[in-house]
């Protein structure tokens, strides 16, 4: 199992809003959530290697967030994607849940606070640090539960 930790990208106001071609049209509605357009970002690049993800949420809101945002990718990066119980039999490339997963896949991205009891399912599981410093303990929780299960997680700088 390969566990990455995605750090949050530095502020830097003077800085472009990024690659066009992997943001959604109108990124000004998640602007504030670096860590969701990054999470669709690596969707996107997850599903060009042939790789089937799960996208795991707190709640269906949070998942119905992650499947909007999808939605807004331009034609030549679309995502196919789909919500739990919506879609093909055996789901999209990218299926997004509140729900532990019923197919197999390769790649978690975690996007809830705790590991996952399913997570030993999948060889490559994606994790967030939080920007706000209040909120990296959670992640210090989940790096701890990690190394308890025997892996030493990366850290990836998101960019």
């Amino acid at each position: 199992m390969q566990v990455q930790f995605y750090l949050p990208k530095a502020a830097d106001p003077s800085e472009a809003s990024g690659d066009s071609s992997k943001a959604p049209a109108d990124s000004g509605e998640i602007k504030g959530n670096n860590q969701l357009l990054l999470a669709c970002q690596l969707c996107a690049a997850l599903y060009r290697q042939n790789l089937k993800v799960f996208v795991y949420c707190a709640n269906q809101q949070d998942a119905e967030q992650v499947d909007e945002v999808l939605w807004q990718f331009d034609a030549h990066s679309f995502v196919p994607h789909n919500l739990v119980g919506e879609g093909p039999a055996r789901g999209a490339p990218v299926e997004i849940s509140w729900l532990p997963p019923k197919n197999n896949r390769q790649v978690l991205i975690n996007l809830t606070s705790a590991v996952p009891v399913f997570a030993n399912r999948f060889s490559q599981i994606i994790e967030f640090v939080p920007a706000a410093e209040s909120d990296k303990d959670i992640a210090r929780q989940k790096y701890k539960h990690y190394r308890q299960l025997g892996v030493t997680p990366q850290t990836v700088q998101a960019s």
